[in-house]
């Protein structure tokens, strides 16, 4: 393979981190239902596809760069240091090995990947954001959990039914060409 390859090939890959990072960016400031405590969207479901899609440290920059322009450009700036992490480490439950997308390791990729945003973004609450280490706001954050639960299951549908799609016309074929 020549170096004219090799350079399409990063550039193929660095384009389409591009390409995720905004529609994650969309999925998750713009198509949501506010709640109580924050709003529920569907994004992380093409972070779940930008990991299957995506070599490893592509999909990871693509969820927290896509995360945190949403929390970001939404005035939510003080989510933005548990988003970057979180959604980078949503990425490596998933494999963008084979030629499949949807495969059984990338749907039971769902549960430890929601488990992490449940987790995360409420000790994040419960101990960053109240200031101090406190059962009581820790608790409360975990209130949340119904509402994440929801979100985790829109993305969840999100991502089968496009990664079907994909599927269904070869995209990892095409892309990897």
């Amino acid at each position: 393979m020549g170096s004219k390859s090799v350079s399409l090939a990063k550039i193929r890959k660095l384009t389409a981190s591009g390409v995720f990072a905004a529609l994650i960016y969309v999925f998750t400031a713009y198509l949501h239902i506010p709640t109580g405590a924050g709003y529920t969207h569907a994004g992380d479901g093409l972070i779940y596809l930008a990991a299957c899609i995506l070599p490893t440290p592509y999909a990871m920059a693509a969820g927290a760069i896509g995360g945190a322009l949403a929390d970001g450009l939404s005035g939510f700036f003080v989510w933005l240091p548990a988003t970057v992490i979180i959604k980078a480490v949503t990425t490596l439950f998933f494999s963008s090995k084979g030629e499949k997308i949807l495969t059984l390791r990338n749907i039971f990729g769902i549960i430890p990947s929601g488990i992490l945003c449940i987790v995360g973004y409420s000790l994040y609450e419960g101990t960053v954001m109240a200031g101090e280490l406190s059962w009581a706001a820790i608790t409360a954050a975990f209130t949340q959990t119904p509402a994440y639960c929801i979100q985790i299951g829109a993305s969840a549908v999100l991502f089968i039914i496009v990664a079907l799609l994909l599927d269904k016309i070869g995209f990892k074929k095409m892309f990897n060409k």
